[in-house]
């Protein structure tokens, strides 16, 4: 059995549809020429390109995954450095206190639920963090084990949760993550409730999964994209608005519940301090469209199941950002779920 935690509270149906924009210093670093116009100024020197996550994780892969054709397209080497801990804060508190100008930081939608959940950060996530560029994003899955006691469909999740409320178990990397939020909104969608399991990581989520201490576990598809192919789960549903390419049999949250607006993925994005000038904040974004174009590049990020996001203005990422920030607030009030 596994150990007693909270019941999950169930989040507001009418605030599903989010918009899809989880220190060892890192040893990867490429360098090239510049393309289009140099900037006379900037950059002039390495630049450190950190992200708050250990290595091996999906947001790390992706920054080391870019880092080369960002020093191609700015002309300077690109460093990835790993920042870990407390759910990104730790890095993100290093980019707002970045003073060299030559600081970058991949962000993905924890910051945005970081922001949400914490009442003191270290830093001021609405005015000390520029989101700048869009990279890619990715829907989560709800992971079902193979054993006799995990559910075999969405619709027998359903019933069985609806006849026996609180009798299964769905577990997530942590009590705030983007997991547990997401498996909040499922809840919600379903009219259902399952009881919450707060495991340390991916790989121990997933070993509960496959020793039956839970039934279901959800996670970006990105992770567990092996466990699914290689038989040893079983993807029940995916929590963006489209299937993925990658898994085109698994239908969404939105087909399966006839919630047509549920549609939240993990994103990408990368972040500068406040304050960066102006032409430096549109060079990177520049920067990233070009990187983003590269078919090559696409194509891996297509094997990891990540969707390269669409271009967009400097402006409009950070509003972006800031209304996902927001919009977890309402799901953390609407569920009664205490801020941290």
């Amino acid at each position: 059995m596994p150990p007693s935690h909270p019941v999950a509270r169930r989040a507001a149906l009418g605030l599903l549809a989010l918009p899809a924009l989880a220190s060892v210093p890192g040893i990867a670093s490429a360098q090239g020429t510049s393309t289009g116009n140099p900037s006379p100024a900037w950059p002039d020197r390495p630049i450190r390109f950190i992200q708050g996550f250990g290595p091996g994780g999906t947001t790390d892969i992706v920054a080391r995954l870019i880092a080369p054709s960002l020093a191609n397209a700015l002309g300077q080497p690109v460093v990835v450095e790993n920042r870990p801990g407390a759910g990104g804060t730790i890095a993100a508190e290093g980019l707002a206190r970045a003073r060299d100008g030559h600081t970058l930081m991949l962000i993905n939608n924890g910051y945005a639920v970081s922001a949400a959940l914490y009442r003191r950060l270290p830093y001021d996530p609405l005015a000390d963090v520029e989101p700048v560029a869009p990279v890619a994003s990715v829907g989560l899955v709800l992971l079902a084990g193979t054993g006799p006691e995990a559910p075999r469909d969405m619709a027998e999740l359903v019933r069985r949760a609806k006849a026996a409320p609180d009798k299964l178990h769905v577990a997530t990397v942590g009590v705030g993550s983007t997991q547990h939020f997401v498996a909040e909104a499922i809840q919600a969608a379903a009219g259902i409730r399952l009881i919450h399991v707060p495991y340390r990581g991916t790989p121990a989520a997933l070993v509960g999964l496959r020793n039956g201490e839970v039934e279901l576990v959800v996670e970006p598809a990105s992770s567990v994209l092996g466990q699914i192919k290689g038989g040893e789960a079983r993807a029940l549903a995916i929590t963006s608005r489209e299937r993925s390419p990658l898994l085109p049999d698994v239908p969404t949250i939105g087909e399966l519940l006839d919630a047509r607006d549920f549609d939240i993925q993990t994103w990408y994005a990368i972040a500068v301090p406040a304050g960066t000038p102006p032409e430096h904040v549109a060079r990177i974004n520049q920067a990233a469209q070009a990187v983003l174009a590269d078919e090559a590049l696409r194509g891996r990020l297509g094997e990891l199941g990540l969707a390269p996001r669409p271009s967009m203005a400097p402006a409009a990422v950070k509003a972006g950002v800031h209304a996902e920030i927001a919009r977890w607030a309402k799901v953390i009030e609407a569920t009664g779920m205490e801020r941290q």
